[in-house]
């Protein structure tokens, strides 16, 4: 795979990185928000605090380190070259960040106009991206199951984003539909037909790359993601139909699909010919862990409602899929891509037969591990503040800050690090590489 990789391809380093950096700090915003309302919080996934912290996770950090990947993945992997990088990146960042505040704030207000402008916003970026994304991705002609899988998250992309600017106008007063099977079809389209679907065809280069472990097996890789997009649409078709049986058991596929990954990532992780794991894997086990057990617990959703009629179930749920298995899983991607993009920068800097510092020296282990723990023990926190929110709604808050202002502390660290050594001489560069 990576043969495949074109390194020269790489866009500015302030293209993703402006994504990057801007993720913890809604995360950390959905700590202080969590602070604010208490218990509330956790009393059900319908209240308007709990919709605007889940969308500060969702659309603030998730979908910042999503679009931000893509922007380095396309060109360097995919071989798909956007045109006018850092311009695409500066408005898309721009209209993301202020329809994402406009959002929280509408769910806090309730009020129309609210709901209006940050749909504009977010569909002003969304479709800015799409479009960006979608010309230079899909005249790449690859049977490369990697390209494959970018193009099909785009498509999954494109069915959340429909299904939720519907259901933001729908809250703004423009329609009237039935919102809470658009929000289910929202929440499936986001997990699995953006999320799920963008990780697996990631996890094919960086797992293998990053953790040296042996590629995924190939039905895997050549099969899961186009069957996983045409499981969802059929899901969906039989959700508006009015099909309940076949809808559940459609989406019962889907949950056993993101099983089937977890399963086989976590059996690659055993095979790596690492010495030891780094904090990236420790991450990367934590989210596997989490997407088996949200898997689990969503079959129970279906299938046996009356055993799990209670809001803290959904909610539990939602827990482990977005801070659990996909903040997990990005974090760990981020301690691995942030220091080869710094180094791969530094390097087209430096003269011929001289080495960029070491890769390993942008971020420190020392804080990687701590940040991990600092993560693990806000999830841990989070999960259990689900069941008792009256003792620990406060303490899961203040370490959801924590977690991720250590986490923007190591992004600045290594941005810092970036900017030190490409201000340094051309003749100090080889001096660096041994400091």
């Amino acid at each position: 795979m990576q043969a495949l990789l074109s390194f020269d391809q790489a866009p500015p380093l302030a293209a993703p990185l402006r994504f990057f950096i801007s993720a913890p700090l809604f995360a950390m915003l959905a700590g202080v928000l969590i602070l604010s309302f208490g218990p509330e919080i956790f009393l059900s996934r319908w209240t308007a605090p709990t919709l605007a912290v889940t969308h500060l996770l969702t659309l603030g950090f998730l979908a910042q380190v999503m679009i931000g990947a893509m922007l380095q993945i396309l060109p360097v992997v995919a071989g798909a070259n956007i045109a006018h990088p850092l311009t695409v990146a500066r408005l898309v960042h721009l209209l993301l960040v202020v329809g994402t505040l406009a959002l929280v704030a509408a769910f806090l207000s309730f009020n129309s106009w609210a709901f209006k402008t940050a749909g504009c916003l977010l569909a002003g970026a969304m479709a800015t991206f799409f479009l960006a994304a979608t010309q230079a991705l899909f005249k790449v002609r690859s049977p490369n199951p990697t390209i494959v899988g970018l193009q099909l998250a785009l498509l999954g992309l494109l069915g959340t984003v429909g299904l939720g600017l519907l259901l933001v106008f729908a809250l703004g007063g423009s329609c009237s539909l039935p919102l809470l099977q658009l929000t289910a079809l929202h929440f499936g389209w986001g997990v699995i037909g953006w999320g799920l679907l963008l990780l697996i065809a990631v996890a094919l280069v960086v797992v293998p790359m990053f953790q040296l472990t042996p590629a995924y097996p190939k039905w895997l890789a050549q099969t899961f993601c186009p069957l996983a997009l045409l499981v969802l649409t059929l899901q969906t078709l039989a959700e508006l139909s009015g099909w309940a049986v076949l809808a559940n058991g459609l989406a019962s596929l889907l949950a056993l699909g993101a099983a089937i990954f977890a399963v086989q990532t976590l059996r690659l992780q055993r095979r790596s010919t690492r010495a030891r794991f780094d904090a990236s894997q420790h991450f990367w086990r934590l989210a596997m862990s989490c997407v088996l057990a949200a898997s689990t617990l969503w079959l129970g959703l279906l299938w046996l409602p009356s055993l799990f009629s209670e809001p803290v179930w959904a909610l539990l749920c939602g827990v482990l899929i977005f801070v659990g298995g996909f903040m997990s899983v990005m974090i760990g991607m981020l301690y691995k891509i942030v220091p080869f993009l710094i180094w791969l920068h530094l390097q087209n800097r430096c003269p011929v037969g001289v080495m960029a510092p070491n890769m390993n020296k942008v971020i420190v282990s020392r804080q990687i591990y701590g940040q991990w723990r600092a993560h693990a023990a806000a999830l841990l926190l989070l999960l259990v503040a689900v069941a008792w929110p009256a003792w620990l709604t406060y303490p899961a808050a203040v370490a959801l800050l924590f977690a991720n202002g250590w986490l923007l502390r190591n992004l600045l660290a290594a941005l810092n690090f970036y900017r030190q050594h490409a201000a340094r001489p051309a003749g100090s560069a080889e001096e660096a590489q041994t400091a």
